[in-house]
């Protein structure tokens, strides 16, 4: 097993007027999966040979775009985390909903409130709608992956027990909190495995096929491609992943959010199948412009 290594959630920290305020590495890789997702997309629609005509938008309509992007990724990221995981908490404490910095935040919700930002400034800026879905899957995975390494730097959404030699030491009583061992307890480390599935995989993969394969020209295929592996992904990771305290129960030790007999599915695979489902359909639907 490998112990936990010594690194703190923050960036740095001042106290201001007798408060304490923070940057955390979770908050500094979202802005740096945004950068980066800002500059691939201009990169691409400035490289001419590319697309099959004109490039989907101008640079003055990315910048643009990204204002929306960020304020859906942290609405829909915060109120998916309140409505698929925690309702009946936030139902009692409703005020506790923007307290983004307690942490909180759902993949799915901020990828449902980028689609809804993105459908929204596709229709009034005339923009084809599967041209940007590429253009946005191509930019997501190092958020994605970056959003990941700082979950395993606050020790957080760590997997279930293991006894492999890679199994991490992680702190907290919840952490160490495990049935029928004694001593330490070591977990997957699901969110290094997600980093490196969501992240680092799909940013080469989707890379490849959009600066060296021509994608861009096939309309909705990459689009496609990183919904199917993000929700195979996902899916996979979520059998060594603990699962949300909320749906766990005697009954229920497996914590999943919809089973029968003992066998069924975690919020998340639920969550992903759905992505899964539709990225094949436009995978299979996208043809050469």
């Amino acid at each position: 097993m490998i112990p936990f290594p010594d690194i703190s959630p923050n960036v740095f920290s001042v106290t201001l007027f007798g408060r304490e305020f923070a940057l955390r590495w979770y908050a500094l890789a979202y802005m740096a999966g945004l950068l980066y997702g800002w500059w691939i997309i201009l990169r691409a629609i400035r490289t001419p040979r590319l697309w099959a005509g004109e490039p989907p938008l101008t640079a003055e309509q990315v910048e643009r775009f990204f204002t929306w992007a960020v304020v859906g990724v942290i609405l829909g990221g915060r109120l998916g985390y309140v409505i698929f995981y925690e309702p009946a908490a936030f139902l009692v404490e409703p005020w506790r909903i923007p307290y983004v910095w307690e942490g909180g935040m759902s993949f799915h919700g901020g990828f449902a409130g980028v689609v809804l930002a993105g459908i929204w400034f596709c229709r009034r800026e005339k923009i084809p709608m599967l041209s940007m879905g590429d253009l946005l899957a191509v930019a997501a995975p190092v958020g994605l992956g970056l959003g990941r390494l700082s979950n395993f730097v606050n020790a957080e959404l760590w997997g279930r027990t293991t006894d492999l030699p890679w199994g991490v030491v992680f702190p907290g009583a919840a952490a160490q909190t495990c049935a029928q061992l004694t001593g330490a307890c070591a977990r997957h480390p699901s969110q290094l495995y997600q980093a490196a599935l969501e992240g680092l995989l799909l940013l080469a993969v989707l890379t490849w096929l959009a600066f060296r394969r021509g994608w861009f020209k096939r309309p909705g295929a990459l689009m496609g491609l990183f919904l199917v592996g993000y929700g195979v992904a996902r899916f996979l990771v979520e059998f060594v992943r603990q699962p949300d305290a909320q749906f766990v129960s005697p009954g229920n030790p497996v914590g999943l959010a919809l089973h029968v007999g003992g066998y069924g599915l975690t919020m998340g695979q639920l969550l992903s199948l759905p992505m899964i489902v539709a990225g094949l359909w436009f995978v299979l639907r996208a043809r050469e412009t």
